[in-house]
């Protein structure tokens, strides 16, 4: 039982600023870090971290490739990250005081995902096996296709959220996971009532999660499965950085879901892991162990 994990690797180039820089102004720095990352990665090694196998199939340029030896020394079976001439992709991060974090992003290798890279990494997939992937890298539409074809479980997060996404094959998708914004820009609506009614109708079939930050996770139910949503609230912790926050979460969820099966556990354990994640700097090195998870998990009353 493992998660073959189409995603992203970036070079994150993170800098700590007073406040977000502003149209026409040059702003001095507090600190300056370079750091694995990217939204594949991150949760790649949520996945290793909360204990299950992962296999994560992206490139890299040849350079880089220590960032590759970096992942698999996380846990990651990295068989299918492929070395290439490309530039690697990469992330400029501004974080302010309060943790918050502003991001743009350059696709460079992560763009390369070939057919031939999907087909290879599924080949030998079991049923018990699933799917995760983002909208960093190419071949979003082939892997969901190929995935739904082996009848696998397939987990999409649909970030950053682009236009090409609403012409995907929502059917091929059991799991969807979006932030508020996300979700927002997804359903075309700004409410959450009626955000909630696009899911139940548009992704009856599926499962949902929304990610609401200091408010929580809430999972909408397969309509199928004639069951109340589920709301859990976020832990309160002293945030310092919030980059790598929503990896985690993802990560650790799916993990707890396809050992356990129980959502509402599964969604706890997803936003304790969290709760720890944004206590810390950095992405990929935020990101923390089970023990500590747990250990966390027994303080909360």
């Amino acid at each position: 039982m493992a998660v073959i994990n189409f995603g992203s690797i970036n070079i994150d180039h993170v800098y700590q600023v007073d406040h977000f820089v502003q149209p026409g102004e040059t702003l001095d720095t507090n600190a300056y870090q370079i750091l694995l990352g990217g939204k594949g990665a991150n949760q790649s090694i949520a996945l290793a971290n909360a204990g299950v196998e992962v296999l994560h199939v992206g490139c890299i340029n040849e350079n880089d490739v220590h960032f590759k030896q970096a992942m698999i020394k996380q846990g990651i079976n990295g068989r299918f990250i492929r070395c290439t001439d490309t530039p690697s992709g990469h992330a400029i991060i501004q974080v302010t005081p309060s943790g918050e974090n502003a991001i743009f992003l350059f696709g460079g290798a992560n763009r390369e995902i070939s057919t031939e890279d999907i087909t290879k990494a599924l080949a030998d997939a079991s049923p018990k096996d699933w799917v995760l992937l983002q909208n960093e890298t190419s071949g979003t539409a082939e892997v969901l296709a190929q995935a739904k074809a082996k009848g696998l479980k397939v987990a999409f997060n649909p970030a950053p959220m682009t236009q090409d996404i609403k012409s995907l094959n929502f059917a091929h998708i059991d799991l969807l996971i979006v932030n508020e914004v996300e979700a927002a820009e997804l359903s075309e609506c700004s409410e959450m009532v009626e955000i909630e009614a696009f899911f139940h109708t548009h992704f009856a079939h599926a499962e949902v999660i929304i990610t609401q930050g200091k408010q929580g996770a809430k999972l909408i139910s397969k309509q199928a499965d004639n069951t109340p949503d589920i709301n859990v609230s976020a832990f309160v912790v002293d945030a310092v950085d919030t980059t790598a926050a929503g990896d985690t979460f993802i990560g650790y969820f799916i993990a707890h879901y396809q050992q356990h099966q129980q959502a509402k556990a599964a969604l706890r354990f997803a936003c304790a892991a969290s709760a720890l994640a944004v206590t810390k700097a950095g992405a990929a090195q935020s990101i923390p162990q089970y023990a500590d998870v747990e250990a966390f998990l027994a303080q909360q009353p």
